[in-house]
């Protein structure tokens, strides 16, 4: 390797090959390296692209940082299949293969640490969204009086508070589960629709430590829930790497 390392993620040695075509950031293949038992999971990169200057000003590319993002979650994706990863910091880079082993070496006992903890475990996320009532078209003369009118909106007013109140109730609820199953739970702030483009009020954000072998019972527990609240939306994602519980970051030097 001659060009700068690109780090996805740091996790033990694992048996089972990764598929042959897997391609990471840049297009590059992601190779395994080694150190006192542990591996940094590596891509070769360009440094035209991903020294500190010009990966700065990537960074604020909006197309190029999704490509990129989506690259690098393909190689944590494909990881998560075979073993259990430790993910770092999008966009982790650094001069060359001693550098990576000087990182691994400085942070190698919390590395271990974090791996006996999440080992065999996935990361579940739950989201809870009260959907967003469509107000019906009115005429400016629907209403008898403006008294009629002033009534009516107190009254969309209210139900609109019911229904945001009986999502937050069932939200909680629903969190309060979820949590005493998992091994352990985030809650992370709501999504700004504008950025999600998800429909509704997102009332609920977390994320849920599970065995990968209790994962099955998890999934069933949050489908029971889908339909027990009219207007309230339950989506699940994952099975992930352990993004919210690992407390790994990346310290790239290039």
């Amino acid at each position: 390797m001659t060009g700068l390392r690109y780090v996805y993620a740091v996790c033990r040695p694992f048996g089972t090959p990764l598929q042959a075509e897997l391609a990471g950031v840049a297009g590059a293949p992601p190779k395994q390296l080694a150190h006192h038992g542990l591996i940094a999971v590596v891509s070769e990169v360009p440094a035209e692209d991903f020294a500190e200057e010009p990966l700065r000003a990537h960074l604020e590319d909006l197309e190029w940082l999704t490509a990129t993002a989506r690259a690098h979650q393909s190689v944590i994706d494909a990881l998560t299949v075979v073993t259990t990863p430790l993910p770092l910091r999008l966009g982790t880079v650094f001069q060359d293969d001693s550098s990576v082993r000087v990182m691994m070496e400085a942070r190698e006992e919390a590395f271990r640490r974090t791996l006996d903890r999440l080992d065999g475990r996935v990361e579940w996320g739950v989201k809870v969204y009260a959907e967003t009532e469509q107000e019906p078209e009115r005429s400016a003369g629907k209403a008898a009086s403006g008294r009629d009118y002033l009534r009516q909106r107190r009254q969309r007013n209210r139900s609109h508070e019911e229904m945001w109140e009986n999502s937050e109730r069932f939200a909680g609820r629903l969190h309060h589960t979820l949590a005493e199953y998992a091994e352990d739970s985030r809650l992370h702030a709501p999504q700004n629709p504008a950025l999600s483009r998800a429909s509704g009020r997102n009332v609920l954000n977390a994320a849920y430590l599970v065995p990968r072998s209790e994962s099955e019972e998890f999934v069933e527990k949050v489908d029971r829930t889908k339909d027990e609240l009219s207007g309230v939306r339950v989506e699940l994602t994952g099975p992930w790497a352990a993004y919210s519980f690992s407390g790994i970051d990346g310290e790239a030097d290039s």
